[in-house]
């Protein structure tokens, strides 16, 4: 399976609370729901047709949790996400969880580097990240990504996580593909190409 992360991004790069006010108020932040204002109907198009091709979802303790809370009281078989969220196989990265009752949910723990390479060796499509930025970044730092999604709203929130933090290591990437959409979200999909290539610009004096 190829491994996928998805995060929504301000332009300055934050990516904590997206969704709502209460969503993620650690560090004392307090501009969550910055992104809501700016979904819109090829956004969330876009959306499903990446939830489609997971084989399986990928997700840090407090995502699963919030997910875990809201995604199994939603049932209408018409919801494009609904459906997939609820039965595809979740697997949790956790060392304090005990169990994960939404199923189907699995606990991974100890060697996560090496238990995600086994999960990647599986069969499939795609095993997909969504949020859980912490996870993301060590995945990422592990070279265990295979290809970024990232949605970057129109607005500068001034504080909060980033997904690419100071002291964060170094990737390179290529572009995919791009598009905005009609409330001027940018949608970036890149792969990952190892090592950053670096050169010196020798321009005309």
């Amino acid at each position: 399976m190829k491994l996928t992360l998805t995060e929504f991004l301000s332009l300055d790069g934050v990516c904590q609370g997206p969704g709502s006010p209460d969503e993620d108020t650690s560090g004392g932040f307090t501009q969550g729901g910055w992104f809501v204002p700016h979904m819109d109907e090829t956004f969330m198009q876009q959306a499903a047709d990446w939830l489609a091709e997971a084989d399986g979802l990928l997700l840090g303790r407090r995502t699963y949790e919030k997910f875990a809370q809201a995604w199994p009281n939603m049932t209408d078989p018409n919801d494009p996400f609904a459906e997939k969220m609820n039965s595809v196989p979740k697997y949790v990265v956790s060392n304090s969880l005990a169990t994960a009752k939404w199923s189907p949910s699995a606990i991974l723990s100890g060697d996560i580097p090496a238990k995600v390479a086994e999960l990647k060796d599986q069969p499939g499509r795609e095993l997909q990240i969504h949020g859980s930025a912490r996870l993301g970044q060590s995945m990422l730092a592990a070279g265990l990504i295979d290809e970024l999604r990232l949605v970057i709203a129109p607005v500068v929130v001034g504080s909060g996580r980033r997904l690419f933090p100071d002291g964060g290591t170094p990737a390179g990437l290529k572009l995919t593909s791009h598009k905005v959409t009609p409330a001027g979200l940018a949608i970036h999909t890149y792969e990952t190409t190892g090592t950053p290539e670096y050169g010196t610009y020798e321009g005309s004096a």
